[in-house]
């Protein structure tokens, strides 16, 4: 490569930095980006513009809100989704987004625009050292300091993020570096001494062993979670299923990976997973783990978690395995072909049929419910109507946070993958408008809710307007409980029902101090119908159960966003539920 200078290049086929960058993008597939423009960043939006014809720049109101859409994007297509923000507090602003992609494996690609090099360490305007804030919460991260090296890194970046197990990257680019001039070298090598995930398949014999501990096992489980989705092996699980007859559960991440109206499914387990899944799990002799992590939510008390079980765990990611807890049968591979050669040889069990049937009447006698006969609308009843009239559509689901998240994982039942985005690890409250945009853009005639409670909805509620201003007819289906639903149900299981601070609305109000006498807040604050339609967006607000149905067809039938304001009571509670550091044994039903 030829470096020259900015001002004084005449060559042709030089490119400033700011269009090597973004010429990148387009030959990586990339389409869209949600990138919010600063000081520092100029020069990449301007590079942008360029490039209009080639992908699409969508300007979020917030850069948590286009890195959580950049996610809608990764989490619905698979694809590398990527988000952009200036220097300084723009970059800070992606942190969470990062952190949220880390812990939930999703690719993304969060760019950053740096101060000058000449100025980096000397508390410039908009200066954070953002690679070392971001350090424990990428797969991987970059200072670009030499424009030399630009396109190596872009072809680095890409890879790391979409392989093996996937996470984000993080690239941030110097002003200057932007703004300087060189022919670029698109034929560059890679340089990734010490990455190599290619030799991450099961071998034939760790296979065979599985295959014969299924066919000796007498009470036999499945265990799946997001790795099924993230590596595209859902058709395999369900052969699994299908071949085997063995009953399977998963975890919020691994909701679609499964049809949730099959009659083998248990549904999801854990804290708030359904009573049979966690006798199922408890009861268990083989325990086949497919992508999941033994997170603690799942898990609870870990020594007695599975306890009677030989386990079986089968994941890309070598630091999971043993991680939280110990396995009989630990295979490191990608889950698709070590699923497809498990397919290929497996065997039914030899006699399950008194486990299947104890599991189905664990599913009858233990099933999720609520109070049907409540005059008011319950938010289980909301995402079961819900669910009802959008079971033959193409629907994608998101959420946010709390409660609504957690009933939403019970009662709307998941069919396909990457349909249902949740943040799962980090538990990102406000998570679900910008995600719900992401996955519009991606599927732009699909329908895309988001299932939110007003908690979660006002972290991010500014996108409303990125909703409006891009044509994308996000349809909000607000629990409006005027709580933090989640923490007020700990405060009254185990807290004596003492508020601390608790209420989103004024603190005057009887129910900032617990002291309410009704099911709903007295007063309702804000007026989400009139902020949404403030926005230019649609908006009704629904209380009583007989107009509920036509509502939500309202909200759908809306040509553009939406917000459906629903009102519900605040002490309802998400059961089961088994209290943290806890077992199965303490799970509370009523």
């Amino acid at each position: 490569m030829k470096k020259v200078n900015a001002t004084t290049a005449t060559d042709t086929g030089l490119m400033l930095g700011a269009d090597i960058m973004i010429e990148s993008l387009v030959r990586h597939g990339v389409d869209v980006i949600f990138a919010y423009p600063g000081g520092c960043s100029m020069p990449l939006h301007q590079a942008l513009t360029r490039y209009k014809d080639k992908i699409r720049t969508i300007l979020p109101r917030h850069e948590q809100g286009g890195g959580f859409a950049a996610q809608g994007v990764a989490r619905t297509t698979g694809k590398v989704g990527v988000c952009m923000a200036t220097s300084g507090p723009g970059a800070t602003n992606l942190v969470t987004a990062i952190a949220d992609a880390k812990l939930d494996s999703i690719p993304m690609v969060a760019i950053t625009a740096q101060v000058p090099r000449a100025v980096i360490g000397s508390d410039a305007f908009q200066e954070t050292p953002i690679v070392e804030v971001c350090r424990g919460i990428t797969k991987h991260h970059y200072l670009v300091t030499d424009i030399a090296d630009l396109t190596r890194i872009m072809k680095e970046a890409f890879h790391i993020a979409s392989t093996g197990r996937p996470g984000p990257v993080l690239i941030d680019i110097p002003k200057d570096v932007q703004l300087e001039q060189i022919v670029p070298d698109w034929d560059c090598a890679m340089n990734l001494p010490g990455y190599n995930y290619e030799a991450r398949t099961a071998k034939p014999e760790q296979i065979k062993q599985i295959a014969a501990a299924i066919k000796r096992a007498k009470r036999p489980m499945i265990y799946s979670g997001g790795g099924i989705i993230t590596s595209g092996a859902s058709e395999e699980l369900r052969e699994l299923v299908e071949k085997t007859g063995i009953p399977i559960t998963t975890t919020v991440m691994g909701l679609g990976s499964f049809p949730g109206d099959d009659p083998l499914s248990l549904d999801m387990l854990g804290m708030h997973g359904t009573v049979y899944a966690n006798y199922a799990v408890q009861n268990c002799d083989l325990l086949i783990s497919l992508g999941v992590r033994f997170d603690d939510r799942v898990t609870g008390k870990l020594a007695e978690f599975a306890k009677h079980a030989k386990i079986i765990h089968i994941d890309i990611d070598p630091s999971e395995i043993n991680k939280n807890k110990l396995a009989h049968f630990p295979v490191v591979s990608d889950l698709k072909p070590a699923l497809r050669m498990l397919c290929d040889i497996v065997e039914k069990p030899e006699d399950i049929s008194e486990w299947v049937a104890q599991c189905a009447k664990w599913k009858k006698d233990e099933p999720l419910k609520y109070d049907t006969s409540f005059e008011g609308i319950l938010q289980q009843h909301a995402i079961a109507e819900l669910n009802d009239i959008c079971k033959e559509r193409d629907t994608i689901i998101s959420v946010g946070v709390g409660q609504h998240q957690m009933w939403a994982a019970q009662f709307y039942k998941f069919k396909k993958p990457r349909t249902w985005l949740s943040s799962s690890g980090l538990g990102t409250m406000g998570f679900g408008l910008p995600a719900a945009m992401g996955a519009q853009v991606a599927f732009p005639d699909a329908l895309c809710i988001d299932i939110e409670g007003d908690g979660s909805f006002t972290m991010n509620i500014q996108e409303l307007a990125t909703c409006f201003c891009e044509k994308l007819p996000v349809k909000v289906m607000l629990l409006n409980n005027q709580h933090l639903g989640m923490v007020v149900q700990w405060e009254d299981r185990f807290m004596s029902g003492n508020r601390a601070h608790t209420y989103l609305g004024p603190v005057h109000h009887p129910e900032a101090t617990g002291d309410g006498n009704e099911r709903y807040a007295a007063e309702r604050y804000p007026d989400f119908v009139m902020i949404a339609k403030g926005f230019g967006c649609g908006g009704a607000t629904v209380s009583r159960k007989s107009e509920l149905r036509a509502a939500i067809e309202e909200m759908i039938n809306y040509d553009g966003p939406y917000v459906l304001d629903v009102q519900v009571p605040y002490q309802e509670q998400v059961l089961p539920m088994i209290p943290s550091g806890m077992t199965v044994n303490d799970i509370i039903k009523e």
